[in-house]
């Protein structure tokens, strides 16, 4: 790990690092003498390598080389002038005097690297077994004895469960056909989650299964005897690969911190991630931060200790405090968004009143599209990095000509510039629920590459000739354009425009002057219309081959003053967004064939696998609940049986259905075509042979790489800089590790928004808390249910910690003795007095929503069932028709449904808002039963609309 961490700071030229071979140079070269140890040889030839380079420069630059040995200072510290050999610590102290949190992380260091000697002196007792040696493990897993894999910790089950999923990128086969389960800590042997490991299966008779209950807390084994059919199960041999990272802690209270140890220097702090174990750390300053979120790394995991040693980082903010809490995420997908420095700024074009940017004049190369085209883009209300607009006119044949228009970032970004090099390792822009992080600076991400309206712009442009009748492709033309887009449309005016309803016209300013040209407004009625028309046979076609219509859950944070949250509303499907989604895959599709067909080795694309068919295991129960078959043999039959899975009276199971078989998938990957057959690039979702990412290079680095490709197929760029199959590979596994973590980032920023949200709210009074919600899926001990209104999921327990079972009857709910008997498609509640109460898949239940706070990790929210009935209320969400289509009467209906909701939350909140501010942070009243988890982590893991 340490040495992949040094090869990756000398590779990235942000960090100014400089390796130097000293083995290859002549003059630097020493022979190893006769009885001399390897260390001292290679401290000898470090101090000769300094000596050469400070010659080498004639004495003109000091060298500094920096050792822990006390006896190497003292033996070449006064050697040779100009050639300093120092201490760590003398080299920040004397070199960096302001760096206080270098030398404080220093000591912390050093006192941890002590104190573990110490420690491996004293202790003679393994608390786990070694772990054998690299050379043991590789031979093992070249004969199949040993398995390789990434270990996966259920965080719901931290301590028994955790998975070794062994297939790996690109859904290669093995002689398994699932994953390993690793039973207990113990089995663990001291592997952390994300750590590459080997695994022995063990014997059949010792095989397990998935625990089927939900559970009250981490330290909850209830459920240990429920479990699902077994699985094959192993222990770790030894860990291949270690992926420890930054990881955000919190000190225990003074009380326990007494109880830990005697040594009030050494702390156990408990991580944020429930995945992670306790780590040990030794600090004096464990009083002062109990109340914040700090900042720790993981150092060694002995074999004789149960946990691993760490040091102190740095702080972060105090627990609660909404700028520590989105810190804290950030650390925890180790996202870094430091201010772009001024080497890249320096190297960005200006754009002010006194020096606007213009186009260049002798832009020869470039088709100059502005007096030719009427072009126009078509985003989220209040979208500034708008990478994409569309064309479409009508051609003297009687054909289409069809453009989809991208900023030309790769213009402003030169291969290997800084601002290159920094968009490389950001690799996208990151969305939180309040705010974004851009991949690329602001002059270009907001403005100079943004296709705003009214002003003119570079542009890498691809355009279709269709067939007038029956809008099949004729020819496509790739090249650089200028181009000047008319109109910056919003997905809801367009999509009244679409409808036929001219309200836009007085309200939206840009639009305004249309109501006094009709032939203008005739041209915009005509050109959003037709982009509809063609976005629908473009879809028809890849329906033919078996394209998936999936669904995931999307929540905007509507935010008031000061951070204030005014609503939660679950994104709104339109028929637009469909239009500009088809026209987006339609130019990725054709891109990635065309660079695909000029760099055949060295492409990046991106596939999307078949999902492992026992993945579709509690969709295929839940459909057949509701008299559904789903056939999961092809990706064409399974967007047939979705299609047919509707049920009129409640179109929520067709959209929960289609959430189901999104979470099914496998995960999209960017990879380069050097490294898989030509049968491997297919694209499973979306049906298509070949796929790439072309039409967002403001905020993916994927698409930047892309362009360049495209650019140098057509002669418009050059190609010497493009990465071979090797580099390529290596940078796609970097995009496909960053953009999991804007995934997860984005997610548990809405989370964080969502628990804000209700965590002032008083749960037994407030109507905002007790909503409608629909069973998805039954547990041993409970549900799991989705409320549409806020688009949450969570769990609801039926069987509480006490041995109690949930009994509803017509004044509610109450706790009382019983028993639950779970059946394929329902579970039933039986009182000790013989009554029962059912509970059926898709059954809409009535639930009340409050929030558990705690001091190590992030809120949750909880669910609480008060009725077996349905709750109408006005701020219920109108169900939605089938995703796929949505009807203009219907999307009408739901917008003003929305609007009258939000006015009476408004109106409701500023009736209480003296009276709720001083609530803000408090904790909610009594203490829960319930335990909200999240039964599938990684939501929305293939997006159909951005693929």
């Amino acid at each position: 790990m340490q040495y992949n961490r040094l090869r990756s700071m000398i590779r990235d030229p942000r960090h100014d690092c400089i390796l130097f071979p000293n083995e290859f140079q002549l003059h630097a070269y020493l022979p190893r003498e006769e009885g001399e140890s390897a260390e001292a040889w290679q401290t000898r030839c470090v101090y000769n390598s300094c000596v050469w380079y400070h010659q080498h420069c004639h004495g003109m630059v000091p060298v500094v080389m920096v050792t822990e040995d006390e006896e190497v200072v003292k033996t070449y510290s006064n050697e040779t002038a100009g050639v300093y050999v120092i201490s760590f610590k003398n080299y920040l102290e004397t070199f960096w005097p302001d760096l206080k949190s270098a030398l404080e992380l220093y000591e912390s260091l050093r006192q941890s690297r002590c104190e573990r000697e110490v420690e491996g002196r004293e202790k003679n007792g393994k608390e786990y077994p070694e772990h054998l040696p690299v050379e043991v493990l590789e031979a093992g897993i070249k004969s199949g004895r040993f398995k390789r894999g990434v270990l996966s910790v259920n965080k719901h089950r931290s301590q028994l469960e955790a998975f070794v999923r062994l297939q790996g990128f690109g859904c290669k086969s093995t002689d398994l056909q699932s994953d390993v389960l690793i039973h207990g800590t113990k089995s663990r042997n001291r592997a952390v989650h994300g750590d590459v490991v080997a695994v022995e299966l063990l014997p059949k008779s010792e095989w397990k299964g998935r625990i089927g209950a939900l559970c009250e807390n981490e330290g909850d084994d209830r459920a240990g005897d429920s479990q699902s059919e077994v699985m094959p199960t192993g222990r770790v041999v030894g860990v291949l690969q270690r992926n420890w990272r930054d990881y955000v802690v919190t000190f225990p209270t003074y009380e326990e911190t007494q109880k830990q140890s005697k040594n009030v220097q050494k702390i156990l702090v408990t991580p944020w991630d429930y995945r992670i174990p306790k780590i040990r750390i030794s600090t004096q300053q464990a009083s002062v931060l109990q109340d914040y979120r700090v900042v720790v790394r993981i150092d060694s995991w002995e074999s004789t200790s149960l946990y691993p040693n760490g040091h102190f980082v740095r702080v972060l903010g105090r627990i609660g405090d909404i700028e520590a809490e989105i810190a804290a995420i950030l650390v925890e997908n180790s996202i870094s968004v430091n201010p772009f420095s001024e080497a890249q700024l320096a190297e960005m074009p200006t754009n002010t009143p006194d020096c606007p940017w213009t186009v260049e004049k002798d832009e020869d190369g470039r088709l100059d599209l502005r007096k030719t085209h009427l072009v126009l883009s078509i985003d989220p209300v209040g979208c500034e990095d708008v990478d994409d607009a569309l064309s479409i006119r009508a051609l003297p044949s009687g054909c289409l000509e069809l453009g989809v228009h991208i900023a030309d970032v790769t213009h402003f970004v030169r291969p290997n510039s800084y601002t290159d090099m920094e968009a490389r390792a950001r690799a996208t822009t990151y969305y939180l629920a309040d705010r974004r992080y851009d991949m690329l600076p602001p002059i270009l991400s907001a403005d100079l590459c943004s296709l705003l309206g009214g002003v003119d712009r570079y542009a890498v442009s691809v355009m279709w000739e269709l067939d007038g009748r029956t809008l099949d492709i004729r020819k496509v033309w790739y090249g650089r354009t200028i181009i000047r887009s008319s109109y910056k449309l919003s997905y809801e005016v367009a999509q009244q425009l679409l409808d036929g309803d001219l309200e836009p016209l007085n309200t939206d300013p840009e639009l305004q002057p249309l109501s006094e040209d009709p032939s203008r407004l005739e041209q915009l009625l005509w050109a959003v219309g037709k982009l509809t028309e063609v976005a629908r046979a473009v879809r028809s076609q890849r329906d033919l081959s078996g394209a998936l219509e999936l669904e995931g859950v999307e929540v905007r944070v509507q935010l008031g003053e000061e951070h204030s949250i005014d609503d939660l509303v679950p994104k709104q499907p339109l028929q637009v967004h469909e239009t500009i989604a088809e026209c987006m895959i339609l130019a990725n599709h054709w891109v990635a064939k065309k660079i695909c067909e000029s760099y055949p080795q060295q492409a990046l694309l991106r596939l999307h696998p078949p999902p492992r068919q026992e993945f579709f295991q509690e969709l295929k129960e839940c459909a057949q609940a509701q008299g559904f078959s789903i056939d999961t043999r092809s990706n064409k039959a399974l967007a047939d049986s979705l299609d047919k899975a509707n049920n009129p009276s409640d179109p929520i199971v067709n959209r929960l259905l289609r959430s189901m078989a999104t979470q099914a998938m496998s995960n999209a990957q960017y990879f380069s075509t050097g490294s898989y057959t030509e049968e491997e690039f297919y694209h499973y979702g979306l049906a298509l042979d070949k796929y790439t990412h072309f039409t967002s290079p403001i905020r993916r680095y994927a698409d930047i790489v892309v362009h360049r490709l495209l650019l140098a197929s057509i002669n418009k760029g050059p190609n010497d800089n493009l990465f071979g199959n090797r580099d390529l590979e290596e940078l796609c596994g970097h995009i496909n590790a960053r953009n999991r973590a804007a995934q997860n980032c984005q997610k548990q920023s809405t989370e964080l928004f969502q628990c804000m949200f209700f965590k002032d709210k008083d749960p037994d009074s407030d109507p905002r808390c007790t909503c409608d919600a629909i069973v998805y899926a039954i547990r041993t001990n409970g549900l799991l249910l989705f409320i549409p209104r806020y688009g949450i999921k969570g769990a609801a327990y039926l069987k509480n910690t006490e041995g109690l079972v949930l009994s509803c009857s017509e004044d509610g709910c109450h706790w009382t003795s019983g028993s639950i008997h779970r059946q394929p498609d329902r579970i039933i509640v039986t009182e000790q007095a013989g009554k029962s109460t059912s509970f059926c898949l898709f059954d809409h239940v009535t639930v009340r929503i409050h929030i558990q706070t705690s001091r190590f990790h992030s809120d949750t929210i909880r669910l609480e069932i008060t009725s077996n009935k349905p709750h109408k209320s006005p701020e219920d969400q109108p169900h939605v028709s089938n995703s796929h289509f949505v009807k203009t009467d219907l999307v009408r209906e739901v917008t003003q449904t929305a609007m009258e909701a939000q006015l009476a939350e408004l109106e409701a909140a500023a009736a209480q808002k003296a009276e709720d501010r001083h609530q803000e942070y408090r904790q909610t009243r009594g203490i829960s039963l319930y335990t909200l988890l999240e039964e599938l982590r990684d939501l929305a893991l293939l997006d159909v609309s951005g693929a």
